[in-house]
């Protein structure tokens, strides 16, 4: 009979300890309530409960990550756009992770939802398209702030996608094609202006320097007996022709 007793004693106590006993992986943490009451945080490796006494929660330390699904955003310039982005985040203080909120992975995703809506309809569409890194950081500083109460670091915000209607699209290259068009007319009206400059300075050399003047006049005679034209029409400078008649007249008076 004491046999019996002592077996089932032990039995008891093998069971007690195989129910007090948790093991936590590296990655994981213990938040232990005492009769309702937050006690400590435990792990990782093994730790023991007091049965009916002393419960635990685990809490996972690693990085988070999940998808926002896609946000109806109009922006700035009232646009309306759909805008879906990646969130990475991680728990940085268990036991304000299980005490402060009720399901800390469900608030993070519905406060990035009303986050990005928030964030992003303060800009203009070029800023959404163009400053994709910019909003990143704001979106990220934003629910950093929000969720430290919780206890969750966001470490990075990565906007994945702007869908436009088809309407949108369309515009957005009728913009570009005439800005093009602008920068083009811009830089043949610089480079006029250029050559004109330089068409004005080569004509004061010259109206300063007359062999400057004979110097083209004969460069582009040059440069026409080159062409296969049968026929050359071409002014001859009054400077070149009056001392060759002044010549001839002195010859026909002798």
């Amino acid at each position: 009979m004491a046999l019996y007793f002592g077996l089932g004693v032990v039995f008891i106590a093998v069971a007690l300890l195989a129910t007090s006993m948790r093991i936590l992986r590296e990655y994981e943490r213990g938040v232990v309530f005492q009769l309702g009451r937050f006690w400590m945080v435990k792990g990782p490796g093994m730790i023991f409960l007091i049965p009916v006494v002393q419960q635990m929660v685990r809490v996972d330390l690693r990085t988070v990550v999940f998808d926002v699904p896609p946000q109806d955003v109009i922006t700035r310039d009232n646009v309306s756009v759909k805008v879906n982005a990646v969130v990475y985040f991680r728990v940085v203080d268990p036991q304000k992770a299980i005490i402060q909120v009720v399901d800390f992975l469900g608030a993070t995703s519905q406060l990035a939802q009303t986050t990005l809506r928030a964030v992003l309809g303060k800009h203009e569409l070029d800023a959404l398209l163009a400053e994709r890194e910019k909003l990143n950081l704001d979106i990220q500083k934003v629910l950093d702030t929000q969720t430290d109460a919780w206890g969750i670091k966001v470490s990075t915000v990565e906007i994945k996608h702007v869908d436009l209607n088809d309407s949108m699209v369309r515009a957005i290259a009728r913009q570009a094609e005439a800005e093009r068009e602008r920068r083009a007319k811009v830089i043949h009206a610089e480079g006029e202006l250029q050559a004109s400059e330089k068409l004005l300075q080569a004509a004061q050399v010259m109206s300063r320097q007359p062999e400057a003047m004979q110097l083209r006049y004969l460069q582009t005679l040059s440069n026409i007996a080159g062409d296969k034209a049968s026929t050359i029409v071409f002014p001859v400078p009054m400077d070149l022709i009056t001392p060759m008649l002044e010549a001839l007249k002195k010859r026909g008076g002798q």
